[in-house]
């Protein structure tokens, strides 16, 4: 069997829900014979390295059903911490032997500064030219193209936009750009935190420090970009948008659109774009779907679980709020590897939280409308205090009115009868 040549680009939800689809079906062109890594170099900076692969490897385990592998290259070169050469050998020979190579969150410049002058270039390289599947996503994607942006330096230590000389595996397919993932990032609401969290601003002045045919090309959050070398198509996948942009031009290209591989390769020609029949399509459901509909994120399955919890309880109606708790319990499972969800984890177990005490109390005094509850009693002695009234007893009369207002009890007589409301403190 031919090996596929593919090269995914990612621009997050690598390990969320939304990516699921996509993963299965590019696993599954390989067979049975699936060799998964995870190359964890981006994040081998990070004290919880070791967690953030076995997320991955759960992850895949459990929503792929593809054993990954852990590459174990957290660290390639000599630096304060010495490089196990045993290790690095190992994971060299791990990375070669896979099919399937999959790389996400973490540091670029680390990265970069740990691959550079090691055969992981050539290894990655050489499954373009000759089959594999590589899986780049968020700080790994960042690295794919001739530049890259130091996105931790320059957004959270404030150091001026420069531009890095990036991996370059995409001139290996003619493709000269810089990558930008979390295109259309939103995390800073009262500022700009699109393009990776450069801000309009900031990305101009990267784009001016790139050579004159190199475009950006940017890959909105849960969202994919599928090349297929073999067919010279490219497919978008996910929830959101790819765009092409040529310095003040941009081109967008939505889920299920494709490209020709020649439009990448030369996008300032516009007439090399080509409609064809995709070989990826993310919105179809495959056998192993659990569901149709991609999850958009674990903050919209919060919002959504939240409302329907609260239409419950106003209508009284448990079992549906028990829905609501057990959708939002699977949410935050689902959502558990991803690694790049900012805060939505604590606000969706802050929901979740509330809407157990919610229940836990109405286990207390029950959902029924406590006036509905209360009705009869009260229309009886209504219906005495409207004889007392009638026969001038009105010391009977202030002792019914007494006991109401003592119980949050607002009678009012109207023209169309004695009305009353229950007003609980």
């Amino acid at each position: 069997m031919t090996m596929p040549r593919i090269l995914a680009i990612m621009g997050s939800g690598e390990t969320a829900p939304t990516m699921v689809t996509t993963h299965r079906r590019l696993t599954s062109l390989l067979a049975s014979s699936v060799r998964a890594v995870v190359l964890d170099t981006p994040y081998g900076f990070q004290e919880n390295a070791p967690e953030l692969a076995m997320r991955a490897v759960e992850y895949f385990k459990t929503s792929i059903n593809v054993d990954l592998t852990v590459a174990g290259l957290v660290r390639l070169k000599n630096t304060h911490i010495k490089a196990d050469p045993v290790e690095v050998e190992h994971g060299l020979r791990n990375l070669t032997d896979a099919n399937y190579v999959f790389a996400g969150p973490g540091s670029p410049t680390y990265a970069l500064r740990q691959w550079n002058g090691t055969p992981v270039a050539g290894i990655l390289a050489e499954k373009l030219r000759t089959g594999g599947i590589i899986v780049f996503a968020s700080a790994a994607a960042l690295t794919l193209g001739k530049a890259t942006v130091p996105v931790y330096e320059i957004y959270k230590v404030g150091e001026d936009v420069r531009c890095l000389d990036g991996l370059d595996l995409l001139s290996i397919i003619g493709i000269n750009a810089a990558v930008i993932p979390h295109y259309d990032n939103a995390e800073g609401a009262n500022h700009d935190t699109r393009f990776c969290y450069l801000g309009q601003t900031r990305l101009e002045m990267f784009e001016s420090m790139l050579d004159d045919d190199t475009f950006v090309l940017g890959v909105d959050e849960h969202t994919g970009l599928i090349i297929d070398l073999d067919t010279q198509v490219a497919t978008i996948v996910g929830n959101g948008t790819v765009t092409v942009r040529l310095r003040a031009q941009s081109q967008v290209f939505a889920v299920g659109d494709t490209l020709s591989l020649a439009y990448l390769q030369n996008p300032w020609a516009a007439t090399a774009v080509t409609a064809v029949t995709p070989m990826i399509v993310d919105t179809a459901p495959t056998e192993h779907d659990d569901t149709a509909a991609p999850a958009l994120s674990l903050a919209a399955d919060t919002k959504t679980a939240v409302a329907d919890f609260d239409i419950a309880i106003q209508n009284a109606d448990a079992h549906a709020a028990v829905r609501a708790v057990l959708f939002l319990e699977a949410a935050i499972r689902s959502w558990s590897s991803d690694t790049l969800q900012g805060d939505s984890a604590d606000h969706a177990h802050a929901a979740l939280r509330s809407m157990i005490s919610q229940l836990g109390e109405a286990a207390t005094s029950g959902l029924q409308n406590p006036k509905d509850v209360i009705a009869p009693y009260v229309d009886a002695l209504i219906a005495v205090r409207t004889i007392v009234r009638a026969e001038k007893r009105f010391d009977l009369s202030d002792i019914i009115r007494d006991i109401f207002a003592a119980r949050g009890i607002e009678v009012r007589d109207t023209p169309d009868g004695v009305q009353w409301d229950l007003h609980v403190v």
